[in-house]
């Protein structure tokens, strides 16, 4: 095995999807020299086989439905939705899985992109192995950011090896419509990846082992989003798990279910769970353990080294496994390591708190599923179980909003407000319904910056939007006051 000399940056980024990116460039706008190293694609998980590619194949499955709920559109929708086109759209957001111009995006913000396995090899020292074999260290005058991600997990039951089933890579890169597809998991790829490949075409089954539909949401999310994928034709099954799997000879899939009963499909998905891809970085080598999550502070600073040179980021911390909060992460982690190089004060930054504030009661989600859902903050128990005295209101979208009327005819969707009632601010919102992610944005706000209700009587929603929503969630929860 060759090796290459030592080079030094002052902060080196493990990880080049969009997490270690946004520490790239923070760090970058701090002054600091920083070297990107990844081992697959630059643009990580997210931008080729998640987030990107998954709304990619689920937008025209939606417009076609958003389409059939209005009088004189829906008389212009016939045929199925077109499988190949929609494949042909999805290969142009992930750039036919060529990172060129995201690598170019790093050599623009003025970092070295370094292409190869990272390993950690002691305190602030990197060795990285190309793919020709030879090794090269570097070595960080301030800080190394763990941005290495997550990776899914396959449950260990009999016959799955034989099974080779879908992970949430195939079933966004995947260009054949599977005549029958089993889903085996009920959160947030579970229910996206069965609205998409239904749509497409494949005759879905979803199993879910807990009783309803992504299960830490309010519980009316998974039970709206269960009767939308059943009048789809998805089978929805829940209370079952999978038992074993069998595939002889290559050929169809058959699930046999704790229930006694079995489910025959041409491919299984599992969408069961992530764990964080640290087993291969060097952990050990600064006494952590290897394919462990890294607890870390409010910096994102692992706690459990004793000087402030290791960060993780994103998914390998287990804080908010969201592209967009690893995102945040990353910029506060890169703007952190910023002011602790220069000596600055953490708290004085002109745009706000070197902190992830927002991780712990803020973290804003969306399912583009049909009817879509969207949350912010906590549901009425977690608040509950966190000691806060509070008011929950409900209200019906489409009965209560015109703008929901003229959106979607017979618009079905449900919101909630949950009221600190000894603060008078939100602590938490849910939305399901047609096109209420759009929405969200604005309910993170909310929370995030705890304003007064009283304050939220003057934001004047536009009229006719889905967005007057905010003034009947507001009416509702002063009627409910005794």
């Amino acid at each position: 095995m060759a090796a290459h000399e030592e080079s030094g940056y002052d902060v080196i980024v493990l990880g080049a999807g969009p997490v270690g990116q946004n520490a790239a460039e923070r760090a970058r706008a701090a002054g600091l020299t920083v070297a990107l190293i990844e081992r697959e694609l630059v643009g990580g998980e997210c931008s080729y086989w998640a987030c990107v590619p998954s709304k990619a194949l689920l937008r025209p499955v939606i417009a076609i439905a958003d389409a059939r709920r209005v009088d004189g559109a829906r008389e212009a929708v016939s045929g199925r939705i077109n499988a190949a086109g929609v494949f042909g759209r999805r290969d142009r957001y992930v750039s036919d899985w060529d990172d060129s111009g995201q690598a170019d995006w790093v050599r623009g913000i003025g970092a070295t992109l370094v292409r190869g396995q990272g390993r950690l090899d002691g305190a602030r020292r990197v060795a990285v192995t190309a793919s020709d074999g030879q090794t090269s260290w570097l070595a960080a005058r301030h800080a190394v950011v763990v941005c290495t991600g997550s990776r899914p997990v396959l449950p260990d039951l009999p016959g799955i090896g034989e099974a080779r089933p879908w992970t949430n890579r195939e079933a966004t890169d995947s260009s054949c419509v599977p005549e029958r597809l089993a889903v085996v998991g009920a959160g947030g790829v579970g229910v996206e990846m069965a609205t998409a490949w239904q749509g497409l075409g494949s005759q879905v089954t979803l199993l879910a082992r807990g009783s309803g539909l992504l299960p830490r949401m309010e519980p009316f999310v998974g039970e709206l989003i269960g009767r939308g994928l059943a009048d789809a034709g998805v089978d929805v099954r829940v209370g079952v798990s999978v038992r074993a799997l069998r595939r002889p000879g290559g050929g169809p899939v058959t699930l046999a279910l704790d229930d006694d009963s079995e489910v025959q499909a041409d491919e299984v998905l599992f969408a069961t769970g992530r764990a964080p891809l640290t087993d291969d970085i060097g952990l050990e080598t600064v006494g952590l353990t290897p394919g462990s999550w890294l607890d870390v502070d409010d910096t994102c600073r692992v706690r459990a080294i004793e000087s402030d040179w290791l960060y993780a980021a994103g998914d390998v911390n287990h804080r908010a496994l969201l592209t967009h909060q690893g995102k945040y992460q990353g910029r506060i982690a890169g703007a952190a390591i910023g002011a602790r190089a220069a000596g600055t004060p953490l708290d004085t930054a002109p745009w706000g708190r070197h902190a992830t504030t927002a991780d712990h009661h803020a973290v804003p989600q969306a399912f583009f599923t049909d009817p879509e859902a969207a949350a912010v903050g906590l549901t009425a128990e977690q608040a509950r179980r966190a000691g806060h005295r509070v008011r929950t209101v409900d209200v019906e979208i489409g009965g209560a909003v015109m703008g929901a009327k003229l959106y979607a005819d017979g618009y079905a969707g449900r919101a909630r407000m949950v009221v600190d009632l000894d603060r008078e601010h939100l602590l938490g919102v849910t939305l399901v319904g047609p096109g209420v992610t759009e929405m969200l944005h604005s309910a993170t706000i909310a929370v995030a910056g705890e304003v007064p209700i009283d304050r939220l009587w003057h934001a004047v929603p536009c009229f006719p939007t889905v967005s007057e929503l905010w003034l009947r969630l507001l009416e509702a929860y002063r009627d409910s006051i005794p």
